[in-house]
């Protein structure tokens, strides 16, 4: 990292943290190098007299793919709940504006990849834009796109963070173009500023001394770190914990290529023969050798004949190889928990929702344990986003409401367990009755429903 561009304009993360950022920065591009399969390359023996194969499955990418797609396949539901029964109408208002920020800036989609951007590189920044004119728009950033610092006093609270990502790909330092961007905290407001500068740190466009006050008193970004200890701001990568076992698999099924392709050929062996029949002999289908006994070899003796042999390969591995390549694949799976099944180990549990739910139960464990980073985040999306539209749009003083996000996973399900479960939160006054009729489709319309409700529960007279 001491060469690169990047360090002019990091130059502002002092401090042991901030060094081991920068330093983590160059983790993290490899891991994502692996994670497309160009990081999982290997070097070669020398001095063969054949070139061994190189064969590449990239079982990482696609057990990524999975976890982030049973997370997050199924966007959860933000909604916002009312502490007080005069607040539904304020409510309503709230949840129109953040499913239109959402459904704006697709967020269905960007949550799956932003999923796997924090799986591989151990930490996403979700970060709302917008105001002032302006459309609402959430988005995420990967964590070689963004360094931070945190509250001396809070680690859950940031102090300062800054985007940056390089506009071109030219050599020379004079001609890169860097665009960045920062937000930080002081005296109790967000400012911002935002420059793009060349590959010595130079401002090339824009006015880094001007700092423009964003009107609020929070940084609209949200760093979501996966898995990790207490106050760890770095994250752990789920690509890191299966990297040795990946290299070991392709190497594995590298290996048995080169065995087959050895072993697979049976060699022609002939027995005293005579050398011009050799010469002459054509190995194809039907076609009729003259092999002629070596006339030294038969004066020797008049029981030796010429011989024509198909020397096969007793070499036999399978078993073995079998054991090893599964016991590695499947040691990979186990790592992130993602069920190692098929088709044919599906088809007596296609029935029942709960014997699903008991074939995953693993991955749905391992995904709540996620769900304790993303959950906040998601959380504070919701009330920031409404603490943007008071502070950019209509000007209203936000209105306490509470946040659910409810964790949805693309398996099937017991509608008729779930439905009940959903009735007894209705009565407990733990989700509304609105809620109950849109989620279940009882009625096209749940307000006009509620009404006709209402109108028939009337007393007579």
């Amino acid at each position: 990292m001491t060469d690169s561009p990047m360090r002019l304009l990091l130059a502002e993360m002092a401090g042991l943290y901030g060094q081991a950022v920068l330093e983590d920065i160059g983790k993290t591009v490899r891991l994502y190098e692996f994670y497309e399969g160009t990081g999982q390359d290997w070097e070669l023996p020398r001095g063969l007299d054949y070139r061994p194969t190189k064969k590449r499955v990239n079982l990482v990418k696609k057990l990524i793919k999975r976890e982030a797609g049973f997370m997050f396949g199924r966007t959860p539901e933000i909604t916002y709940r009312p502490l007080r029964g005069e607040d539904n109408i304020a409510s309503r208002e709230a949840q129109a504006f953040l499913d239109g920020v959402l459904r704006g800036s697709g967020f269905k989609n960007k949550l799956v990849r932003a999923a796997r951007d924090c799986f591989i590189g151990k930490r996403v920044a979700l970060k709302i834009s917008g105001g002032s004119g302006r459309p609402l728009r959430v988005s995420f950033r990967p964590s070689f796109e963004f360094v931070y610092s945190v509250a001396d006093d809070d680690c859950d609270t940031l102090d300062k963070i800054i985007f940056f990502y390089q506009t071109n790909n030219e050599p020379e330092r004079e001609n890169q173009r860097i665009w960045k961007q920062k937000y930080f905290m002081r005296d109790g407001r967000c400012f911002v500023n935002e420059g793009v500068y060349n590959g010595f740190g130079e401002l090339i466009e824009g006015d880094s001394d001007v700092d423009m006050d964003t009107g609020l008193d929070f940084i609209p970004c949200y760093v979501i770190v996966n898995d990790g200890l207490t106050g760890d701001l770095m994250g752990e990568s789920d690509v890191e914990e299966l990297m040795d076992l990946q290299n070991a698999y392709n190497r594995l099924i590298s290996d048995d290529a080169d065995a087959l392709r050895f072993n697979m050929f049976p060699q022609t062996v002939a027995v005293d023969a005579k050398a011009e029949s050799l010469e002459s002999i054509r190995l194809s289908p039907g076609a009729l050798i003259d092999l002629q006994t070596d006339p030294a070899v038969a004066s020797d003796s008049q029981s030796r004949q010429a011989k024509l042999l198909k020397l096969e390969s007793g070499f036999g591995y399978s078993e073995r190889f079998e054991a090893a390549i599964n016991r590695t694949k499947n040691d990979m799976y186990d790592l992130l928990s993602v069920p190692n099944i098929s088709l044919e180990q599906l088809k007596g549990l296609m029935q029942s929702g709960k014997s699903m739910k008991a074939l995953y139960w693993e991955l749905i464990t391992r995904c709540e344990d996620k769900w304790s980073a993303w959950e906040p985040a998601l959380e504070w999306l919701a009330r920031a986003v409404i603490k943007m539209r008071a502070a950019y749009f209509d000007g209203d003083v936000t209105h306490d409401f509470a946040v659910n996000v409810e964790h949805l996973y693309p398996i099937l399900e017991d509608d008729f367990d779930e439905m009940t479960n959903d009735r007894q939160e209705v009565a407990a006054g733990l989700r509304s009755r609105t809620s109950y009729i849109e989620k279940w489709g009882i009625a096209p319309n749940a307000a006009d429903e509620l009404r006709r409700m209402n109108t028939e529960n009337k007393p007579a007279g």
